[in-house]
């Protein structure tokens, strides 16, 4: 069986940096046990920004400096990455919500099409759901899930709202108390 874990977006800055929430930081602690429990392969994608930030359209409608690389608001969180590195993660570094190459290189990684898929991380109503929607749309007969314990959004209530969309399009959603 071939089985993915993607941790998304689990960086300082949407934790406790420019972007960071009360629940984004209330959710570590669970990422962190699934990233330890997880048998199989694990990737994790990087928001990353330069600083040309400004000047790009996601810039310009969330004008809120992020995740630049080579910043202490780029990397994983220390729990959460010394737990990736453990397990080998693959990382990708993506200049949007989704990553377009995430797809293929998990294909290649698994060696054809995985059988599961689970994601993990922040924003739920962003970068989450924008990965999970591409993963289904590459991967149809894989069962993707969405740990809701280790995910937080923007606001509670935005996590809720991509939770049911994820859900709608036959996203599992796991953990969801």
């Amino acid at each position: 069986m071939k089985r993915i874990l993607v941790a998304v977006d689990l960086q300082n800055d949407f934790i406790d940096g420019s972007l960071g929430t009360p629940e984004a930081r209330a959710i570590v602690p669970a990422a962190v046990r699934v990233i330890e429990g997880f048998d199989g392969l694990v990737f994790a994608t990087l928001d990353t920004h330069d600083e040309r930030y400004p000047l790009t359209r996601e810039g310009r409608l969330l004008p809120v400096p992020h995740c630049v690389k080579g910043t202490r608001g780029h990397e994983p969180a220390p729990p959460v990455m010394e737990r990736l590195s453990a397990k080998g993660a693959v990382f990708v570094e993506k200049t949007s919500f989704g990553s377009a190459e995430l797809p293929e290189l998990i294909a290649r990684a698994a060696g054809g099409d995985p059988d599961e898929i689970e994601l993990i991380g922040l924003c739920t109503d962003v970068c989450v759901v924008s990965n999970a929607l591409l993963l289904k749309a590459r991967f149809p007969e894989a069962e993707i899930s969405v740990d809701a314990s280790a995910c937080a959004g923007v606001t509670p209530a935005l996590h809720e709202a991509a939770l049911k969309t994820m859900a709608s399009c036959q996203i599992t959603i796991k953990n969801n108390e």
